[in-house]
Order: structure tokens, then C-alpha cells, then sequence
């Protein structure tokens, strides 16, 4: 798998960010691109972008997190349970929920992950 490449962005108090995530979608020839749009004390978002059969294998968080797919097809395993993902599948995971993606096709998602 390639090394993911990040590009982040902060905010001063009281600033607001607006984001076109289409606009941000782009694929490696294999493996994973991310980019933190945004990360504050409490919550990062960052989008991911798998390349069609990039396996991610099982791992866990320490934060809670949401997935919520913009493109694309793949499978999220969680807690042993297979999760079909596709155009806006939302999923909520609790911290140290066990989970691990594939990508079937080309799979992009925001990912959020929140303390607390």
C-alpha cells in the first residue's frame, strides 16, 4: 500500500471552511491518498481516496468515527459484521470498534473522527 499523502489545513477562531469534495477526489494508480481538509481540537475530517482493490487491514481507533462515502464501491468490515459501501452510506464507529476496508472500484469517503 502507498504511503497516504496529507495535506491539512487549520483554522483561526471563528473562521469558516467551505470545500467542493468532488473537486478533491483523486486516486493513486494503487493504494490510498488522504487529505485532512481540517482539523480542530476536537475533530478532524479527512478525505480518503482508495484505489479499486486497496485493502485496508483491521485496525482500530481511538476516537469515535463517521465514514460517509461519496464515490465509488467497496466493503467496510466492522465488528465482524460486512458493510456494503456505496454513494451515501453514512456509518457511525465507536472508538475501538475493530474494522477494516477493501476497495471493490475506485472508493472515496469523508472521514470524520471526534473525541468523546
Amino acid at each position: 500500500m502507498n504511503t497516504p499523502t496529507v495535506r491539512s489545513q487549520s483554522l483561526s477562531p471563528g473562521e469558516s471552511l467551505v470545500a467542493q469534495l468532488q473537486d478533491k477526489i483523486e486516486y493513486a494508480e494503487t493504494g490510498v491518498l488522504s487529505k485532512v481538509l481540517l482539523k480542530v481540537p476536537s475533530c478532524q475530517y479527512t478525505l480518503f481516496c482508495l484505489a479499486a482493490g486497496t485493502d485496508i487491514t483491521e485496525h482500530t481507533s481511538t476516537r469515535n468515527a463517521v465514514i460517509y462515502v461519496l464515490e465509488g464501491q467497496g466493503t467496510l468490515t466492522l465488528e465482524g459484521k460486512e458493510i456494503p459501501l456505496e454513494p451515501s452510506v453514512f456509518i457511525f464507529m465507536p472508538a475501538n470498534a475493530p474494522h477494516a476496508l477493501k476497495a471493490e472500484a475506485n472508493l472515496a469517503f469523508l472521514l470524520t473522527l471526534s473525541e468523546g
